[in-house]
């Protein structure tokens, strides 16, 4: 009779892990005690769907601790090294972890080869890929703090985003348009702007949502995005051109 341990496991047969290993090591800095983490940072809920028998767990526990450890790097950053009121600082730390930045982080550091998706995924929107790239960025860093500790974690979240800071405050990005989008259209036309969902479109998990920006009784300026929070951000940024052209 054959014994069943010749028959390793899938996992143990088809899995090279190699990849995730000099990624820790070049990218990160550090040689994983558990390298399963990593892997499990990079793994997509889809993936787990069309691999039942190689994988069990996707990243979306791991990016839940990486969203708090990543929160409190970027404030503890801030409070540091800038005596700023609560506001300005609040808007700071939004920028620098917004899903664009931390995506952006992602690509540059070079995930996606990484990435574990569904063949359906792979062929995502833009859109959607930013979000699984930052979503992915996010359970990186838990996975590190879970392996190596806070200063690991700490370490990386600098060189990747902290790194842009400088840039988001030299560019002005940090500025939240609906913020400022108020102050004018209240110097100027006597009245508060109000968001207006003009239309959505789209699957429940994927929705756009179109919203329109009114001051008055008119319609300054309109945007789309995955929310209607990142619509309204959108539809005020359109808004503020059409007072800058005045």
């Amino acid at each position: 009779m054959q014994n069943s341990s010749d028959n390793p496991e899938p996992s143990k047969i088809y899995m090279d892990y190699s990849a995730y290993t000099e990624f820790a090591e070049k990218v990160l800095g550090v040689v994983f005690d558990n390298i399963q983490l990593l892997v499990t940072a990079f793994t997509h809920r889809s993936y787990i769907n069309e691999h039942k028998k190689s994988a069990s767990e996707h990243n979306e526990r791991l990016e839940f601790l990486g969203d708090a450890v990543l929160e409190l790097v970027v404030t503890e950053y801030l409070y540091i090294n800038f005596s700023e009121p609560e506001g300005i600082l609040t808007n700071w730390r939004s920028s620098l972890v917004r899903t664009e930045s931390i995506g952006a982080a992602a690509a540059k550091f070079n995930f996606e080869p990484l990435l574990r998706l569904s063949r359906g995924e792979k062929h995502g929107t833009d859109r959607a890929r930013v979000q699984i790239l930052a979503n992915s960025y996010e359970a990186v860093v838990g996975a590190l703090y879970l392996d190596k500790g806070y200063g690991a974690a700490k370490s990386f979240i600098t060189k990747s985003i902290l790194v842009t800071f400088k840039e988001i405050l030299k560019t002005g990005s940090w500025l939240d348009p609906k913020s400022q989008l108020q102050e004018v259209a209240q110097s100027r036309d006597g009245h508060t702007p109000v968001y207006k969902v003009l239309s959505e479109d789209g699957p429940d998990h994927e929705k756009t949502f179109v919203v329109g920006v009114f001051v008055g009784s008119k319609l300054k300026g309109q945007g789309e995005g995955p929310s209607k929070q990142a619509g309204q951000q959108k539809a005020a940024e359109a808004a503020l051109l059409s007072y800058e052209k005045k």
